[in-house]
């Protein structure tokens, strides 16, 4: 059912200060996108076959917000390649495993996205994506 680490999301307070790392490292970020369904800014850095996803809210009442106020700049979530995020999701219910949703929405990317509750995973937010829609 896993496919690959898609990417790591890590929340920021500012994109541009938060790639100055990446591109010493001569990672440039080759997508940034706002996801106005999360209320975030987002800046893409392709390393190897995976991504770091950099996360800047744009509003108090994005996740990413109250993330940083309740635990600063960090790893926010754990995103998994999968093929179909709903047949996932159905697994994993019917596994008993805690779900934050239950059908998947619009990410970024267009990819078709689902978190699963950290409960259920060792204290790890995680995204389940899938390409395209």
């Amino acid at each position: 059912m896993l496919e690959k680490i898609d990417h790591i999301g890590i929340a920021v307070k500012n994109l541009d200060e938060a790639t100055a790392f990446y591109k010493s490292m001569g990672a440039e970020p080759y997508h940034y996108e706002e996801v106005e369904s999360q209320k975030v800014k987002v800046a893409f850095i392709k390393i190897g076959d995976s991504n770091i996803e950099l996360l800047e809210p744009t509003s108090d009442e994005s996740p990413i917000a109250k993330f940083l106020e309740k635990k600063g700049e960090g790893i926010h979530h754990i995103a998994y390649r999968v093929e179909d995020v709903q047949k996932s999701l159905d697994k994993l219910k019917a596994d008993g495993m805690k779900l934050l949703n239950e059908t998947p929405m619009d990410g970024a990317h267009g990819m078709k996205v689902a978190f699963v509750h950290p409960k259920s995973v060792n204290g790890v937010l995680t995204e389940l994506s899938q390409p395209g829609h």
